[in-house]
């Protein structure tokens, strides 16, 4: 009786333990996509950032339709690699 209820205790705790890693791991799965999505978004940021503060002067032509062209493409790109992601999702 108590050798069978121990049993029961145990593999109830192996279950829990199981099902609270799997829910882990697919956090850990969609935190990672998460930032390998954004990550052309950020370049496009740091870019930006770079190029305003240690290149471009304000007598530099075409300033802003760059800094827009820059922006978009990396929100584009950011947008591709989530559809990317999330089309071939595996289940």
């Amino acid at each position: 009786m108590i050798t069978e209820f121990l049993i029961i205790v145990v593999e109830s705790i192996c279950v829990s333990i199981f099902t609270m890693l799997n829910y882990l791991k697919k956090q850990t799965l969609w935190l990672c996509q998460s930032i390998i999505s954004f990550a052309p978004w950020i370049i496009s940021i740091y870019i930006y950032y770079w190029l305003d503060y240690e290149v471009w002067t304000i007598d530099t032509a075409h300033r802003g339709k760059l800094s827009v062209f820059i922006m978009t493409t990396g929100m584009i790109l950011s947008l591709l690699v989530w559809t990317y992601i999330k089309k071939n999702k595996v289940k």
